[in-house]
């Protein structure tokens, strides 16, 4: 199997949604398929249609889930040492060279990844170019309008 890479957080965020699939999501469904055979003929039952298809999407994001977490690599950022250089789960400040504007972004896993939050794919673009870089450095990423450069002004690992 592929091994996933999770942070911490992302580990717990994954066994969080797991628990709430397993103890809430699960027992309703199971209870709305047997609300809808309590009304009879199955075959023109459109809230049967609906509750089993809503238990197969609801198995098989417990199964998929069940799956990332037996197969993660969970990676403290905290207790990385990888000498100021951009690995898996660190926080990066950078500056867009064109335009001056300051981001920061935390490296993660796939299932991770909010850009709303800052967290990006290690499998992105930027994330690509920025894997072995140190501050000072610059990274070229390239993007649909075109290659955009950034310098690494921080690496933190927390």
């Amino acid at each position: 199997m592929i091994k996933v890479p999770l942070t911490v957080l992302g580990a717990e965020m994954l066994r969080n949604e797991l628990q709430r699939l397993k103890s809430i999501e699960r027992p309703s469904v199971i209870a709305a398929i047997a609300e809808a055979r309590s009304h009879g003929d199955l075959s023109e039952n459109a809230e049967y249609d609906a509750a089993k298809e809503r238990q197969g999407f609801v198995e098989g994001r417990i199964a998929d889930l069940e799956g990332k977490l037996s197969n993660a690599i969970i990676i403290n950022p905290a207790e990385i040492d990888a000498e100021g250089r951009i690995v898996f789960g660190t926080t990066v400040d950078l500056e867009d060279c064109e335009s001056g504007d300051a981001v920061t972004y935390q490296i993660v896993g796939d299932d991770e990844a909010d850009i709303k939050l800052g967290k990006i794919s290690v499998s992105s673009p930027i994330a690509r170019a920025l894997i072995g870089k140190s501050a000072g450095d610059v990274a070229e990423v390239q993007a649909p309008g075109g290659i955009r450069e950034y310098e690494v002004l921080d690496v933190k690992y927390i």
